[in-house]
């Protein structure tokens, strides 16, 4: 389990940090106007996005049936880690939003390869601490923003040397997790054929893209993290274009508000993640905490302060934390197949990173659309509360062997 959360706490450094601090100020200062830096944030990043989304389910399905000496989950996690690294390097290096949108695509594909493998090791090892694991990976997002931010911010590193560190981390701390955690080899095909005939309800394989409960699952968690990146990907511009905070002390401020949606992104996907795997009750968690997340939007409209919005981030990371924690563990009870654990579990992570992608390309035109930031809040908490009702719906069958 340490491995596992030090695994993703570097996976969602390297990739959050550009998202929320550094690609957002090498966009800006290539724009002419901050309007053209917001859309060209959510261009780059949509982009990004769209194309680990592509890679993930392939990359996923390859693992499924990679038989290595190595493994079938280590191999794909060490090279995700090292296209990671290199693409971070090329983002730093590269000038004007085309190139720096190439380069991020990079970024996103290669933390994508490795993102699948690593959720796969839940499915594959895990049963009764599914929620727990869960929450490692949920709050080792919000640990590895303020990791990478407050690093950045703290040593006052520039643009080219903020990416040479999130290369390094990744680099090392990514295969070196890979490379010491367990990747049990699945049985061997001649092990498995000796009980052919014997149980022929193994012999059908059942996908979990066919199930009406994991296919709604998907789409909820895409519509909660459309609403989580209304509320916290367009946080530098708002800052400074919403509530006059001056340029100069706004990373700084920014930092603040990372380290408060941190604190409560944390406490409530471990107690909730544990609590689920006690009661059992991961559907009332899912929308109760999908609720708690359309409150944040509601505040910040209500009071446009810097005070409010701090309060705000304090609920919607309490919210998202055990949203996240809780639906993980939510669709490894709907899958259906162990042989397509990868491939599955990799379209539950597209389903979060698609609406991380959409949300700031849409809260960019929001926010374009009205000259400032009001429609994005009241977007962000609707779409929260459209998503609790859809997982009203999500009831998962407990199938009983004769």
């Amino acid at each position: 389990m340490v491995w596992f959360t030090l695994a993703w706490l570097a996976i969602w450094t390297v990739q959050l940090t550009p998202i929320q601090l550094l690609l957002p100020l090498q966009l800006d200062t290539q724009s002419g106007h901050w309007l053209h830096g917001v859309v060209w944030s959510g261009v780059v990043l949509s982009a990004g996005g769209l194309a680990g989304i592509i890679a993930a389910p392939i990359a996923g399905s390859l693992s499924d049936r990679t038989r290595s000496r190595w493994g079938r989950r280590r191999p794909w996690a060490i090279g995700g880690s090292l296209g990671a690294a290199s693409g971070l390097l090329l983002t730093g290096w590269a000038q004007g939003p085309l190139f720096v949108g190439a380069a991020w695509i990079v970024v996103s594909v290669s933390v994508a390869i490795a993102s699948a493998a690593l959720t796969a090791l839940i499915a594959d090892q895990l049963d009764s601490q599914r929620g727990t694991a869960s929450a490692a990976a949920s709050s080792a997002q919000a640990v590895g923003i303020v990791v990478g931010v407050g690093a950045i911010v703290l040593l006052g590193l520039g643009l080219g040397a903020s990416y040479v560190l999130l290369a390094g981390i990744i680099a090392v701390v990514g295969v070196g997790t890979a490379v010491l955690l367990p990747d049990p080899a699945p049985a061997h095909p001649r092990v498995l054929g000796l009980n052919a005939g014997r149980e022929p309800i193994t012999q059908a394989r059942i996908s979990s893209l066919l199930d009406h409960n994991f296919k709604w699952l998907l789409v909820s968690r895409f519509v909660v993290n459309v609403g989580n990146a209304f509320g916290t990907s367009l946080l530098l511009f708002f800052l400074i274009y919403g509530i006059g905070v001056p340029a100069a002390s706004a990373e700084d401020k920014l930092l603040v508000l990372i380290v408060i949606y941190t604190v409560f992104v944390v406490i409530s996907s471990i107690v909730v993640g544990t609590i689920s795997d006690r009661s059992g009750s991961r559907r009332f968690w899912t929308i109760t905490s999908a609720l708690v997340q359309a409150c944040s939007g509601i505040i910040i409209l209500i009071s446009p302060e810097f005070v409010t919005t701090a309060i705000a981030a304090a609920i919607m990371g309490t919210g998202y934390g055990a949203y996240m924690a809780v639906s993980l563990a939510f669709a490894t009870d709907l899958l259906l197949d162990p042989d397509d654990h990868a491939r599955d579990l990799s379209l539950v992570n597209n389903s979060a990173a698609l609406g991380q992608l959409v949300g700031p390309l849409l809260g960019a035109g929001l926010v374009a659309l009205v000259g400032g930031f009001w429609l994005l809040f009241a977007a962000a908490s609707l779409v929260s509360i459209v998503d609790a009702a859809m997982t009203l719906t999500v009831r998962p069958k407990t199938i009983t062997l004769c």
